[in-house]
């Protein structure tokens, strides 16, 4: 009797369960207005490269040079300077919200002149600005390069890209972030990631649920303010009572194509109509052989008329497999539909131009993303 309740109410809370693993909570699928990152770009030099640096050509790695060795009480003219140990470069970095300084940050140093390779270099100390020119960090770290050049007497063999590298917690933030929550203190409003007319109805009527006393208002498909008579004790308290609501977020339909790979990723929900798929090849080979004829007798004095001559022989082959067609009933999925095309033994690039022609002929239900 007590293990027939009890499987009773699992019956009974499943309905529940899947409704709450379907749901998310909106910091997943939404932001605060003001809350984000920022991006800073600073240039610098990278040191200690064994002879794989920037060429004598750069004169823009030669003056800095020049410039850093003056600071240093060393006073040289860039004809001075032939050393291919150093490299100009770029360095970026994102600078989070609310970020303080003497936190630690991961930046990107990408060389700026011809430099063959950064690896085994030094990142010179390099200030970071943002878009305000002001300065919001310092870079300075050994570069850790995720590829390989090695040149030997005319050859070369090459792995990624070695004039990239990174340098993790290679940046110290030395002002704080200069964005926050964008909030006068009596309404708060919140950004969706994908605006959608639906999810933002979704949205708005969790929020009214979840926090009663404020007016929520979708303004547009991405867009979602909250009002309140009077400003709250906690704005803190408030955000995360309101990051936290669930909400079942829709979600459009989709095939993303990438033509340059041969991928393609689908959702479990497309959907296609009713459609049947020829799929043939016809080839035609065409080969030449050149003969050559020669006149036949023996001439002892042969005129001037008579010579050999090439003559060409082509022969055509023209082949046309049998046509093999796979019929898709309507309701089925893209992975029905690429699972019968394999079994027809069907290219990826194939598959690519089939989705294509069910898209145009209406019978693919989604959107279709190319790269």
């Amino acid at each position: 009797m007590r293990i027939g309740l009890m499987m009773l109410a699992l019956l009974l809370c499943a309905p529940a369960i899947g409704q709450d693993l379907a749901d998310v909570r909106l910091k997943e699928i939404a932001r605060v207005e003001g809350v984000r990152d920022n991006p800073l770009i600073g240039y610098g030099l990278v040191v200690g490269l064994s002879g794989s640096g920037d060429t004598s050509k750069n004169q823009a790695t030669l003056q800095s040079v020049a410039n850093l060795l003056s600071h240093f009480g060393v006073n040289v003219s860039t004809s001075d300077l032939s050393s291919r140990n150093v490299a100009a470069v770029m360095v970026t970095a994102s600078l989070p919200a609310f970020a303080e300084p003497g936190e630690k940050l991961d930046v990107d140093v990408s060389s700026l002149g011809d430099a063959r390779s950064l690896s085994g270099g030094t990142l010179l100390l390099a200030p970071l600005d943002g878009p305000d020119h002001r300065v919001y960090a310092l870079a300075q770290g050994s570069i850790l390069v995720g590829g390989y050049e090695v040149r030997s007497y005319g050859s070369m063999e090459r792995q990624n890209y070695p004039t990239v590298g990174r340098i993790p917690g290679g940046a110290t933030v030395e002002l704080s972030a200069p964005l926050g929550v964008a909030s006068t203190g009596r309404d708060l409003t919140i950004f969706l990631n994908q605006p959608d007319f639906t999810t933002a109805e979704r949205v708005t009527r969790a929020l009214r649920a979840a926090v009663p006393e404020a007016d929520v208002h979708a303004l547009n498909a991405g867009k979602i303010q909250l009002r309140f008579a009077r400003a709250p004790q906690s704005l803190v308290g408030l955000i995360a009572r309101v990051e936290n609501v669930r909400v079942r977020p829709d979600e459009i339909a989709s095939v993303v194509v990438n033509e340059r790979t041969g991928t393609v990723v689908a959702g479990g929900d497309v959907r296609l109509g009713d459609v049947t798929i020829a799929q043939g090849d016809l080839r035609i080979s065409i080969h030449t052989d050149y003969e050559v004829s020669q006149p036949g007798g023996l001439y002892i004095r042969p005129s001037a008329g008579i010579q050999s001559v090439v003559v060409p022989h082509s022969s055509i082959r023209v082949r046309e497999p049998a046509v093999r067609m796979v019929s898709i009933p309507e309701g089925a999925t893209v992975a029905d539909l690429v699972s019968a095309l394999q079994s027809i033994h069907v290219s990826t690039r194939d598959v690519i131009s089939i989705l294509q022609s069910i898209k145009t002929a209406g019978a693919l239900h989604a959107r279709l993303i190319i790269q």
